[in-house]
């Protein structure tokens, strides 16, 4: 597991002239090697090494793509650096990656300023709220991946469908589930809404056959199906048969999970068991590393 120290950029002890020297780099070159870096790692270390430095990260160029992945460990106020990374972007930001942090106000922030917004990705990120977070997904008409993961609200994916056409890729991940709980109302949302995706992932997802035989009939451009861990499905007979020659990739409800971010912070619920974790400050986190 990464550790805080040793995920930020700290930049080495400038010997006499060296500083020059990297003030003389160009833009270009410059803007290459920043871009290695985390959103985070840039605001907080990168753009103090020098002036010209300081220039190239105030280009919105550098800001098309913001990463805010973390430890989990908050050192920074994440929101805030995050609106301040929205604002450097000048509406030109395409993907965002959030891990730990946000709220249905910083949600209205981004939405609002990144309207071109492509790729929204969310892992981890407490309190997600029905009303709030689908308000502003609504906005983002241009978005084309959503992933949220480690999230147990339930959304209106519906609203979320119909707002996002253009969406090709959607991950839906919860990290436990019940065996005694068949709902396929997110399913059926999915289909109805949702026909163009080529990738979908429903980790740890409470539908049934109905629900999949329901996208199987609308989602007719899928290409990537994820289904493990939904253990109200029974791939036999046709269903078999249909959903194996439809495929390029699928990941049937017992594969493993030895590949996933999921494999070590996933749990089984039985019946009568809490469905939410009550202290994970000790759980592996799978996002950062």
């Amino acid at each position: 597991m990464a550790s805080s120290s040793s995920s930020r950029y700290v930049p080495p002890p400038l010997k006499d002239g060296e500083s020059q020297k990297w003030a003389e780099l160009p833009p270009e070159l410059t803007s290459s090697i920043l871009l290695r870096l985390s959103t985070i790692e840039i605001l907080k270390n990168a753009q103090k090494v020098c002036r010209s430095w300081r220039r190239v990260c105030k280009d919105p160029s550098m800001w098309r793509k913001i990463d805010m992945r973390n430890n989990g460990i908050f050192s920074y106020d994440y929101d805030r650096m995050c609106r301040h990374a929205v604002d450097l972007s000048e509406g030109g930001l395409v993907e965002i990656n959030m891990v730990h942090f946000g709220n249905d106000s910083l949600y209205s922030y981004i939405a609002e300023r990144s309207s071109n917004l492509r790729c929204l990705r969310l892992a981890m990120c407490y309190p997600l709220t029905d009303k709030g977070f689908v308000s502003a997904v609504m906005k983002l008409s241009f978005l084309e991946e959503l992933d949220i993961s480690h999230g147990y609200a339930q959304l209106d994916l519906k609203a979320i469908g119909q707002s996002c056409t253009l969406l090709k890729t959607f991950k839906l991940n919860r990290p436990s589930f019940s065996r005694y709980v068949k709902y396929d109302d997110e399913a059926l949302a999915i289909a109805e809404t949702m026909p163009g995706l080529r990738y979908l992932e429903l980790f740890g997802n409470g539908l049934t056959n109905s629900g999949l035989e329901a996208i199987l009939d609308n989602c007719l451009h899928l290409e990537h199906l994820d289904l493990r861990r939904c253990f109200n499905i029974y791939l036999v007979g046709d269903l078999e048969k249909r959903c194996s020659e439809s495929f390029r990739d699928l990941r049937r409800p017992e594969d493993s999970t030895a590949d996933s971010p999921f494999d070590a912070t996933s749990v089984i619920i039985s019946e009568g068991e809490d469905n939410y974790f009550s202290d994970d400050s000790d759980i592996y986190n799978p996002y950062y590393d």
